[in-house]
């Protein structure tokens, strides 16, 4: 989190709060177990020097992870995508095993139950995903792969 230090002491008011913002979303990013990318950084640091706006920054994230969908880190046996949310991360492992259970989803990502399923919710709330049967011996159904 050290790589926005620099633009926060230099003060300069547009650097110093896209600092901030940067600093706090990243920071949300790992507090949730998700190791933010080389790229991502990058981009950032591009924003807060005013190289590129923020559509120009979601563009290049968009474009990024469109070409490189298998951007996949793992550490103690937990899947970290280096994406934006938490609702990715928990969407990759429903793509990749459409009969884990949120418990499993708890497991393997390290976080509890009740982010889950409030992860699963919004997954289904935006259309993304929709549960066919029993939580216990249903599946996932893939709605929306965007």
């Amino acid at each position: 989190m050290d790589n926005f230090e620099e633009y926060l002491r230099q003060g300069e008011p547009n650097k110093a709060e896209k600092a901030k913002v940067w600093k706090i979303a990243i920071g949300l990013q790992q507090v949730d177990g998700l190791t933010p990318s080389d790229y991502l950084i990058a981009t950032a640091k591009q924003n807060i020097e005013g190289d590129i706006s923020i559509d120009e920054v979601k563009q290049l994230i968009d474009s990024y992870y469109k070409q490189h969908p298998d951007t996949v880190k793992t550490q103690n046996d937990t899947v970290k995508i280096e994406n934006d949310t938490d609702n990715d991360t928990v969407f990759y492992l429903i793509k990749q095993n459409n009969q884990i259970t949120a418990t499993e989803i708890g497991e393997r990502l390290k976080i509890s139950l009740s982010t889950v399923k409030r992860k699963i919710k919004e997954l289904k709330h935006s259309g993304k995903i929709e549960r066919i049967g029993s939580d216990k011996s249903g599946h996932w159904k893939i709605m929306n792969d965007e």
